[in-house]
């Protein structure tokens, strides 16, 4: 019995030594990916919110935004960090929306009326689209939300600001990337 018990065992902890070391590859995997500074965009199809477009059309994709500067936020009408920065993008939206800079938000796990909610009471005016399936949200790896990702015009990540974006750095963020 006791043969049958060390047999037994070691298979126990060959098992788990394998999926230890597969979980942690598919960690370090998945950390290796997520795109920060420096990174191509990964692009994106979006079907926008009824109501919102971009240059007529109520679908893109973001390679075709390419040559401008591009402010991706990731939100939800159930975030309260997003409520805190909802204005400012709205706001900064309205200032840059004649220097080629498009501001995209992406309804990160939001239902569709709770959507419109947040965007009528923020009186948001910028291309948005739902995110359900969470596609966009799993190719830029978000940990959370809000999420804002500021996109060059050659299409690389310049800067990844992970909670509420303050003015002073969209600003400054977007100055540096319209020079």
């Amino acid at each position: 019995m006791g043969k049958q018990f060390s047999g037994r065992a070691l298979v126990v902890w060959g098992i788990t030594a394998v999926l230890l070391v597969v979980l942690g590859l598919g960690l370090l995997d998945s950390q290796a990916t997520r795109p920060e500074a420096g990174a191509e965009a990964p692009t994106f199809d979006m079907t926008f919110f009824n109501g919102y477009e971009w240059e007529d059309t109520t679908q893109a994709n973001l390679s075709e935004m390419q040559g401008n500067v591009v402010v991706l936020n990731f939100w939800a009408s159930w975030c309260v960090e997003c409520r805190l920065e909802a204005d400012l993008l709205q706001a900064t939206a309205e200032k840059y929306e004649d220097d080629g800079v498009i501001f995209l938000g992406v309804a990160w796990t939001d239902t569709e009326p709770k959507s419109f909610e947040y965007m009528d009471e923020f009186n948001i005016t910028y291309p948005n689209a739902p995110d359900l399936g969470l596609d966009i949200g799993e190719k830029y790896e978000i940990t959370g939300i809000p999420e804002t990702f500021f996109i060059d015009k050659e299409g690389e990540i310049a800067q990844v600001i992970i909670g509420p974006v303050s003015e002073e750095i969209l600003e400054g963020v977007i100055s540096s990337l319209l020079e």
